[in-house]
């Protein structure tokens, strides 16, 4: 049972990133898919998240049509790509399984190590 996410790295504002979260064991079984992110001295914050057929997904606000969320069942790896990045937005993004749809990161019961995304000025 594990998530692994990848895809942070440095990029200039404005720039585009994408992150994969890929899983194995029965957390891709799990309904949904989200992500989290936490920047320094802040508390973590949902980002978005996709269920299982990919018919439904949700964004916080402050994403909502920058961010896109997807997912390859095929390969077991769900998406995020992130355009026209900001500043804030540097954080350390999570990927995180539930069998609910939720934005809250409580209702996720399993979680990958996460993957730095910093966004220059």
């Amino acid at each position: 049972v594990q998530l692994q996410a990848s895809g942070g790295g440095l990029v200039q504002a404005g720039g585009s990133l994408r992150l994969s979260c890929a899983a194995s064991g029965r957390t891709f079984s799990s309904d949904v898919i989200g992500w989290f992110r936490q920047a320094p001295g802040k508390e973590r914050e949902f980002v978005a998240y996709i269920r299982r057929t990919g018919s439904s997904s949700a964004y916080a606000d402050s994403v909502n049509g920058r961010f896109t969320i997807s997912r390859d069942n095929t390969k077991n790896t769900v998406y995020l790509q992130m355009n026209s990045l900001k500043p804030e937005d540097t954080a350390v993004y999570y990927c995180a399984a539930s069998d609910v749809g939720s934005y809250r990161g409580a209702m996720y019961d399993y979680w990958g190590q996460g993957t730095q995304v910093t966004v220059s000025s």
